[in-house]
């Protein structure tokens, strides 16, 4: 009877420690997927205010959503490094054309500091020189990344779809 006693102890102190792991594992599990949608939510507001530099032409603004050694990789260009050469592509960029997209997301994906986002672009483009307005569309890859608690944009390409 001493032995059923000391057994029956021993079985329900471990069903006991396998809850509190399940548990844990849940409560871990949950806010890990808190997080990531939190990322994706802070990501997706970084694009937006993105858009709105590029509709814009504001290349100060666009330049400090990059980390400190971003790169940009715009299409038909030299690739810019680092945020001294990346707000001049900006400036050359925006002394040439004006901008009216819109973004659409196809795609974020956050792994602990680093995410990347798939998108398209479109809408117009001015051009300052001729005046002539002409159709835009692009695909774009971004690489995000988590500097000083903030997602900045770590690597940026993008090419015309036409």
């Amino acid at each position: 009877m001493k032995n059923l006693l000391i057994t029956l102890t021993c079985l329900t102190l471990l069903a006991s420690c396998n809850n509190k792991s399940e548990n844990r594992n849940n409560t871990n599990l949950k806010n890990t997927e808190t997080m990531e949608k939190l990322a994706k939510q802070e990501i997706e507001t970084l694009l937006i205010t993105y858009k709105e530099t590029l509709n814009t032409s504001n290349a100060e603004k666009a330049t400090s959503l990059y980390t400190k050694d971003g790169i940009f990789m715009p299409s038909g260009a030299p690739t810019a490094v680092g945020l001294e050469k990346i707000r001049s592509a900006y400036d050359f960029v925006f002394s040439q054309i004006q901008l009216n997209i819109e973004f659409y997301i196809e795609e974020i994906t956050v792994e602990n500091t680093f995410a990347y986002a798939v998108t398209s672009s479109k809408g117009s483009t001015l051009i300052h020189a001729t005046g002539d307005t002409i159709p835009e569309e692009n695909r774009e890859l971004f690489v995000f990344e988590k500097e000083n608690h903030s997602w900045k944009i770590a690597r940026y390409m993008f090419n015309k779809t036409k």
